[in-house]
């Protein structure tokens, strides 16, 4: 029954806040849900391939927090346990990164500058969210285990 509550828990917050960022206000107010796609536009195939790539990790990060973490994406609602494993392992931030490649996605396929504003806009506010919220919460949770992370793995370039 617990596990079937955070499977519930992680689409509502799916839903709700990559979702809403990377779906809803793209589609309502940058024009994607009336772009003519082409399939032989290279463009509109590089956006397509961008987006299924970004939702697939999206997907798998989001995962990774219900079943490692035993949590969900939500900061009301956070993984119990740090996250470490998967594509945590190379990279601080994957999902907001996973949503970036969602985005940028759907700009190629709108060909909309508004979007890549409207991108350039979330990703700074996202990065004073992670740094002013996100990573000092996470130091005072998880402590000397958080600090050896950050130590290891890099908040946005992935070390591969």
């Amino acid at each position: 029954m617990k596990g079937l509550w955070l499977a519930l828990r992680s689409t509502v917050w799916a839903a709700l806040l990559p979702g809403l960022f990377a779906g809803y206000v793209p589609l309502r107010f940058f024009g994607l849900a009336h772009v003519p796609l082409t399939r032989t536009n290279p463009i509109h195939l590089l956006g397509l391939l961008a987006i299924a790539l970004g939702a697939l990790l999206l997907l798998t990060c989001i995962w990774e927090f219900a079943y490692s973490g035993r949590g969900t994406l939500s900061p009301v609602d956070p993984p119990r346990d740090l996250v470490v494993k998967g594509l945590y392992r190379y990279v601080r931030n994957p999902m907001y990164l996973s949503v970036t490649v969602v985005v940028l996605g759907e700009v190629l396929l709108t060909g909309s500058r508004p979007l890549f504003l409207y991108w350039a806009v979330w990703f700074v506010a996202v990065n004073l969210f992670v740094i002013g919220y996100e990573e000092p919460f996470l130091r005072r949770r998880f402590g000397e285990s958080y600090e050896r992370y950050t130590r290891d793995v890099r908040r946005w370039l992935p070390r591969l």
